[in-house]
This record gives structure tokens, C-alpha cells and sequence, in this order.
């Protein structure tokens, strides 16, 4: 266990892995951390900020943190902004499992939520969009498509990549020649352009959930390539032990060899490649998002809601729309290549000493 010992006293990759667990906690929680429905509109709440949070009620007392009943007022002509219009004389405290919208959870109903306000305020804690639904919670739900893309686009990938990559170390001759110059085609299409172009044909009428399988499966087509040249030239190496070859005298076949004794000897690289692979599902995702081309209003997912940078106005006037979705996707690239790093450098007995 040195690996986990070196790994603990790397704070990039402590602080990495620890952002990923508060992330993949709280999107899988999101039915009961989120206070409201993600698909539901508030009255005349359109384009809300952020919701104040106020301590003392209007004759100045002391009553605990409260917000109050808000809604959108006119709209200034020559500015741009929206007045608000609050009624102070409903404060709503601010509590602890609160009940709100109900949710099923292995087909048992709920009601209770994490947080939220305990009367006829709403406490929309980043503000609602244009369709006046709670961006917070839009946020957790979406990151549940955002998140789970990478983890599923390498676990299509990656055994593809390391099966071709060890039938064309193993046997060589044409096989490995045939299955090389694949690779090299696939290795030369541009991805993003390829993913562009064929979200592009897609049917209109797709499901969110067909078009994520769909964004997947291209995104793990064109991204095995490269795994299986690096996995190739590590079976070739691999393949000349002394192990392998007594697998082979003993009568063993190819493929059980290949699967049983040589891939997993290239354990460490597939895991540190992985980690340092899955940015790049959810950076695809969220560009096709982004251009309307991923998943498709009113399901959320962190691409289709930075979309709304587009609009210069949007960056002026309502700029918590922007700020969140892109400041989880910046952290949670950063966080899985600072953990990657971390893994490589606890993996790799070769690595030096900082």
C-alpha cells in the first residue's frame, strides 16, 4: 500500500479526489439535496437572482436567516435591469429538511430536502433562468448526465482499446499490421468535428436519454484509438516474460492468456489513462451541449445551461446563469487531471521524488 501512502501525501491529489466525492455525492442525492423540481416554474420568478438571505425582520429583531417572497418588477428601459418586487411582511426561516416537492427512491416516496425555506418564500440559492425554474437544483440534476458520461464513455472505451491493443501485441504479423493501421485511421479524424457532424444528423425526435447514449457511444468510438497503440507496444514487451511463455508451453489459448496474464499487467497505466481521460468525455459533452447539438432543453445537464454564455446580455445582466455551470466544469477537469497526476505519481516506481 506505498501507492496510497504516496497518493495521501499528495494535497493536489487529496484536494482533486475530495471535490470528485462532494460532486458525485451530491448528484446522486440530487432528489433529496436539490430543494425544488428542476422541470418546475415559480410565478413570476423569471430571471431571479440569487435570493438574499436576511437576519432581522423589519422592526429590526433578531429572528435567524429568513428570505422573503419575491418576484420580478418592471423592467428599466434604458439599463437593462429588473426591479424586484419583495413582500417583507411574509418572512420564511430557513431550514434544515424542509418539505417540498415529493421524490421516489426505490419506490418509496419522500418529501423532505436537505434545505430550503419553511413558507411561501422560495430560496433559490443561485437564482432562476428564463422558464423561472431553480438553477441550484437544474445544477445537480444536470451534473448527474455531466458527471456520469465520462465514467461511462470509459468503461465503453477502455476494454475495446486494451482487447485491440493486446490481440495486436500478442499475435503480431497481419493481424497487428491490419489493426494498427485502424488505429492510425481513427487516430487521424478530428474528434470534435466528427462529434459535431454527427450529433448534427441525429433525429430530431431522440429522448435526452437516447441522445446521451448516442453522444456516448460516438464519443468512446473515436477515443479507444490512441489507448490501443500505448497498450500494443506494452504487450510486446510483456509477452517476452518468462510467465507468458510458460502460459503459452502449458498449452494455454490466446485469448485466455491475453486476458488473464498480460492486460492486467498494465493495470497502472490503464487507471492513471482513465482518470486522465474522463475530462475529455465531459469537455465533449458539454461543447455539443453548448451548441445545441447534446441534451436538449428542459433536461439539464452543465453543457445545454453554460449555452446561455452566447448572449452577451445574459453575461451582463444575469451573469448566475454563466458563473456555476462553468465553475463545475473547470473544477471537475482540474480535480480528475490533478488526481490523475497524483495516481501516476504513486504508481510509477520510476517517478521522482518531490
Amino acid at each position: 500500500m506505498d501507492w496510497w501512502q504516496k497518493l495521501k501525501k499528495n494535497p493536489l491529489a487529496r484536494f482533486g479526489a475530495l471535490v470528485l466525492i462532494i460532486f458525485y455525492l451530491a448528484v446522486l442525492a440530487a432528489d433529496f439535496v436539490a430543494p425544488y423540481d428542476p422541470y418546475a416554474s415559480q410565478p413570476d420568478g423569471g430571471l431571479l437572482p440569487p435570493t438574499q438571505i436576511y437576519w432581522r425582520n423589519q422592526a429590526g429583531q433578531f429572528i435567524g436567516p429568513h428570505v422573503y417572497p419575491t418576484i420580478q418588477g418592471p423592467v428599466d428601459i434604458n439599463t437593462g435591469d429588473r426591479k424586484l418586487i419583495i413582500d417583507r411582511s411574509q418572512p420564511s426561516p430557513l431550514r434544515l429538511f424542509v418539505a417540498g416537492h415529493p421524490y421516489k427512491i426505490l419506490g418509496l416516496e419522500f418529501k423532505r430536502h436537505l434545505f430550503g425555506a419553511a413558507g411561501p418564500a422560495r430560496f433559490n440559492l443561485l437564482g432562476t433562468d428564463e422558464q423561472a425554474r431553480d438553477q441550484f437544483s437544474r445544477l445537480l440534476y444536470g451534473g448527474r448526465i455531466s458527471l456520469s458520461i465520462g465514467l461511462v464513455g470509459v468503461a465503453i472505451s477502455f476494454p475495446l482499446g486494451m482487447l485491440v491493443g493486446g490481440i495486436s501485441g500478442f499475435f503480431g504479423g497481419f493481424t497487428d499490421s491490419f489493426l494498427m493501421r485502424l488505429v492510425e485511421v481513427l487516430m487521424t479524424i478530428p474528434s470534435i468535428y466528427l462529434l459535431v457532424a454527427l450529433a448534427a444528423v441525429l433525429p430530431p425526435g431522440l429522448t435526452s436519454a437516447q441522445r446521451f447514449l448516442l453522444i456516448v457511444l460516438i464519443t468512446s468510438f473515436i477515443s479507444w484509438a490512441g489507448l490501443a497503440r500505448v497498450i500494443r507496444g506494452q504487450v510486446l514487451s510483456i509477452k517476452q516474460r518468462e510467465f507468458v511463455q510458460a502460459a503459452t508451453a502449458m498449452g494455454g489459448q490466446p485469448f485466455y492468456i491475453i486476458v488473464r496474464h498480460i492486460l492486467p499487467q498494465t493495470a497502472t497505466y490503464v487507471i492513471i489513462s482513465a482518470t486522465l481521460s474522463i475530462p475529455s468525455f465531459i469537455v465533449a459533452e458539454s461543447v455539443l451541449s453548448l451548441i445545441g447539438l447534446g441534451i436538449q432543453q428542459p433536461d439539464p445537464s452543465w453543457g445545454n445551461m453554460l449555452s446561455l454564455a452566447t448572449n452577451a446580455s445574459i453575461l451582463v445582466l444575469q451573469p448566475w446563469l454563466v458563473w456555476p455551470p462553468a465553475l463545475l466544469i473547470i473544477l471537475t477537469v482540474l480535480s480528475f487531471n490533478v488526481l490523475g497526476d497524483g495516481l501516476r505519481d504513486a504508481l510509477d516506481p520510476r517517478s521522482l521524488q518531490r
